[in-house]
């Protein structure tokens, strides 16, 4: 039986050894060979993409590749290569990238654009169409929160704890067009609310669209972004492959999805970026909280039937249990930032 694909990109920092940004992706992205290496919004960020995956495996293998010869290619222009989704050191802006597109970003929004070296990672996985993308979109929203919550690796920024644990969650938010996307009555209904955006200028175009779940512009794949860049390539495989999951459960499903109550779902973010995996969470389904860990429970319940057909139920298991044991991005950057001799130049958070 076929599968659904996917395709995962990740947004990578360029790092001094006291990790204050360094920019040098051009630099960098042409030191590589033989992996898909883009240039990002600012002049210290860089992404991979993955090949297409049809297995979890694959993509582990793909990604570990990826991030080795990047790694290696950071090093020869004196930058360390860091998964981690918002800068632990230096200042808040950032040089841009030196492309048309950036540029016109800068100008339009300023320092919001400058100070956007934050990394996500986003997952494309095959749909029919359009139509069902907004289908899956709809599905997905209520387990948008427990994603983010298991992906947390944004507590430093700029030398201190922010207090919240995906702290690049809480500067998307400053976009126009971002965080959890609205329930969609139907692919016309979602071009309508992207062409009002675009007509009052709040967005540039269609790949403006910065919500955690969208339509590709370019693909037949729906895209999930909800998620912190991970801290190791075992977390980004995990999310990705529970994203694939839900997508195919809402696929099976074939239902619009479940109606929220925004409000329910709004605490829910705030509560999955303040406190990760160590808080309390919020089954947005029956507006009910619950601790992070049962909440990622029920949502490995949700999926249990994909997982099995995908023959990854037990890898799930297994991470997500080694996650809420040894913790995730942000609860080591934490432990680092406690524990460490040289807390004024953060090498042992970098570390």
């Amino acid at each position: 039986m076929s599968h659904p694909s996917m395709g995962v990109e990740e947004e990578l920092l360029l790092v001094s050894a006291s990790g204050a940004p360094v920019p040098r992706s051009k630099a960098v992205a042409a030191g590589t060979d033989g992996i898909d290496v883009e240039l990002e919004l600012t002049q210290a960020q860089v992404e991979i993409n993955s090949p297409v995956c049809q297995t979890a495996d694959e993509l582990r293998v793909q990604l570990t590749w990826a991030r080795s010869k990047l790694a290696e290619a950071a090093a020869e222009e004196g930058a360390q290569l860091l998964a981690i989704a918002a800068p632990p050191g230096g200042v808040a802006a950032q040089l841009i990238t030196r492309k048309p597109r950036y540029e016109e970003m800068e100008a339009r929004y300023g320092l919001l654009a400058r100070e956007q070296a934050v990394c996500g990672c986003h997952v494309h996985i095959d749909v029919p169409d359009k139509e069902a993308a907004v289908r899956v979109s709809n599905h997905l929203r209520p387990w948008l929160p427990a994603l983010l919550a298991l992906t947390a690796n944004s507590a430093v920024y700029l030398g201190k704890d922010t207090g919240f644990a995906s702290w690049r969650s809480i500067m998307l938010a400053r976009w126009p067009c971002s965080g959890p996307p609205p329930y969609f009555e139907s692919a016309e209904h979602y071009d309508a609310l992207v062409a009002m955006q675009i007509a009052t200028d709040s967005i540039m175009d269609e790949r403006m669209v910065y919500w955690d779940v969208r339509p590709s512009s370019h693909l037949p794949t729906v895209e999930v972004r909800v998620s912190d860049v991970p801290l190791t390539v075992d977390e980004t495989v995990l999310y990705a492959t529970l994203v694939r999951a839900l997508v195919m459960t809402a696929l099976a499903d074939g239902g619009p999805g479940p109606k929220l109550e925004p409000e329910v779902l709004r605490a829910a973010y705030w509560l999955a970026a303040r406190d990760g995996i160590t808080g309390k969470g919020l089954e947005v389904l029956k507006a009910r909280p619950v601790p992070m860990s049962e909440l990622l429970g029920l949502l490995q319940r949700h999926v249990s039937p994909a997982l099995q057909e995908l023959d990854d139920a037990d890898m799930v298991a297994e991470t997500v249990q080694r996650v809420l044991r040894e913790g995730n991005g942000s609860v080591k950057q934490r432990q680092a930032l406690r524990d460490g001799f040289d807390i004024v130049t953060l090498t042992a958070v970098v570390d």
